[in-house]
């Protein structure tokens, strides 16, 4: 003979476990709390929204806000934030049945003709209940012209019709909804809160479970109570009533966290043979190698928070790794965790292209483990210079000169230039962006002398660039100009082909610096790409201060 629950068949425990009233909400105090102040002050809303990710509890919320505002049990005749859960009311929203408590999943009714139908039905009182009420679960899905037809019923509803939306995408909601609306943002539940509810509710279930196996299914959960019910529901199937870590890894297709921290010991102490044992041994256990390296990119991260903050406290990270971590964090510098941060995001993408996911990881743990013991480059050098490395006298091209725009000039006075150099910073600073650019790039200064300048065009040089020049010129100066051209073909540089020759001759002339080479070959690959410039004499840039300041009076 069956028993009752043999007859009712198995309930999975994220249902099971549904919070039947306020109080059984886990993580949610804030929005209780609000509740029941709207309650008990009767300042209700006519329409809610719920945000938050997924499982969190959003359509669970909806249906307890409905349960509040039609209880009928207790001899509640309004609102109240501790329904019974016995009367007729509150037992056909929690089967969902109730005739008045309508729910409507958009993203299957994402039509304007869907959201019609409601808007027309909301204008007729509520059947047996003392409310009418829309549950909308993902209501991001509507359509823009489903939300168009749905605002005015939204903005001045029937008093006897609520609106509950959920969704977990709401940016997505129009602002003209949510200005409609109460808004309610429900927060991921905490490491330490979802422990203790998943312990209590193995418990129940009498099933025999390991904490760190509870820890890991935390971790996975992210937050979410409908993942990690459904989570530990696997696990007690998957064990047969008993959970242990080994299990749940199996289960998860996960890395043993314990294996993966000693390769990351030994990755950061740079044991190349331990490390290459350790991932060899964790593949032959069916470890996706893809997924040791986002282990080994968590715990990077985590260590690094660990460092940052020493009083980090992750319910969901075991004991024993715990204490591991504090250990590693102490004997490793923040350059030092960036740089495996850093090198381990370059691995992850290179084992997703690669034909052999194994041995491309093993290809990033060996340059994690080769740079390990290198030290941070700003500490390279200043050991390189402690040492007294001998230093050659770099050579030093010949100066090309800088633009100048020359003296200072007075607001009497009028400019002078005294090269072409400050002829083509003045055109910048009057802001002649184009006649600045072909000055720049496409014109060779011949001969300079006062009140004369001799140039020769390039190839896309205007000719009328000369005629232009000696205006502004004589305008600038306050005296005329001759802008002469001289014969085709120049090999005076311009002034942009200096400024690219003096930064070659930088570089080459740094990549001859004995310090430099030896900071080439102590690390393998690296480039110099650049050399800045000296820094230009203060004088010039407030001198182009100056004359910007002249022209914009």
């Amino acid at each position: 003979m069956t028993g009752p629950a043999e007859q009712q068949g198995y309930r999975v425990l994220a249902r099971k476990y549904r919070p039947g009233r306020f109080e059984e909400l886990i993580g949610q105090e804030a929005l209780v709390r609000t509740l029941k102040n709207a309650i008990e002050s009767n300042r209700l809303a006519h329409a809610f929204i719920l945000t938050g990710v997924r499982g969190i509890g959003k359509t669970t919320t909806a249906r307890l806000i409905a349960r509040a505002l039609n209880c009928t049990g207790n001899g509640n005749t309004g609102p109240t934030i501790t329904p019974c859960g016995t009367c007729e009311s509150c037992l056909s929203i929690a089967q969902s049945r109730g005739i008045d408590v309508l729910e409507i999943d958009a993203a299957s009714h994402t039509g304007v003709d869907d959201i019609r139908e409601i808007t027309d039905a909301a204008r007729y009182a509520p059947t047996a209940s003392r409310n009418k009420i829309y549950i909308i679960d993902e209501v991001h899905m509507l359509s823009r012209s489903a939300f168009n037809a749905l605002l005015k019923t939204l903005e001045e509803p029937p008093d006897h019709v609520t609106f509950i939306f959920a969704t977990t995408e709401i940016r997505k909601v129009p602002v003209t909804v949510l200005s409609r609306c109460q808004r309610f943002d429900l927060p991921r539940v905490d490491s330490k809160t979802l422990l203790a509810h998943l312990t209590t509710i193995a418990e129940k279930e009498g099933a025999s479970v390991e904490m760190e196996a509870l820890r890991l299914i935390v971790r996975a959960a992210e937050g979410s109570v409908r993942d990690g019910l459904s989570l530990l529901d696997q696990a007690i199937a998957h064990g047969a009533g008993t959970v242990s870590l080994e299990r749940v890894n199996d289960m998860l297709g996960l890395a043993d966290q314990v294996r993966v921290f000693e390769l990351f010991d030994s990755l950061m102490a740079g044991d190349v043979v331990a490390a290459l044992d350790n991932l060899g041994e964790q593949y032959r256990r069916g470890a996706d190698p893809l997924a040791v390296l986002r282990d080994l990119l968590e715990i990077t991260h985590w260590i690094t928070r660990l460092k940052a903050t020493p009083a980090l406290d992750d319910i969901a990270i075991p004991e024993s790794q715990r204490k591991k971590g504090a250990e590693i964090a102490a004997r490793l510098t923040m350059p030092h965790l960036s740089r495996a941060w850093q090198m381990l995001l370059k691995g992850l993408e290179e084992v997703r292209q690669a034909p052999s996911p194994l041995a491309a990881t093993e290809m990033a743990l060996l340059r994690l483990a080769y740079s390990a013991d290198l030290p941070t480059p700003d500490k390279m050098i200043r050991d390189l210079r402690e040492k007294g490395t001998p230093q050659a006298a770099p050579e030093q091209p010949a100066p090309a000169p800088a633009p100048s725009p020359g003296p200072a000039a007075t607001a009497q006075d009028h400019w002078q230039p005294h090269s072409f150099e400050d002829v083509v910073a003045r055109a910048g600073a009057a802001q002649e962006g184009i006649l600045y650019a072909h000055l720049m790039e496409n014109v060779h200064a011949v001969g300079f002398e006062e009140g004369r300048l001799e140039i020769s065009l390039g190839n896309k040089a205007p000719d009328s660039l000369p005629n232009k020049l000696a205006t502004l010129l004589r305008q600038w100066s306050g005296k005329p100009w001759i802008v002469s051209l001289a014969a085709p073909g120049s090999d005076t540089p311009t002034l942009a082909e200096a400024r690219r020759n003096q930064a070659e001759s930088r570089l080459e002339a740094a990549r001859r610096d004995p310090l430099v080479r030896e900071i080439l070959e102590t690390f393998p690959g690296a480039t110099l790409e650049s050399v800045d410039a000296p820094a230009p004499d203060h004088s010039d840039s407030r001198q182009l201060l100056n004359d910007r300041d002249q022209v914009n009076s």
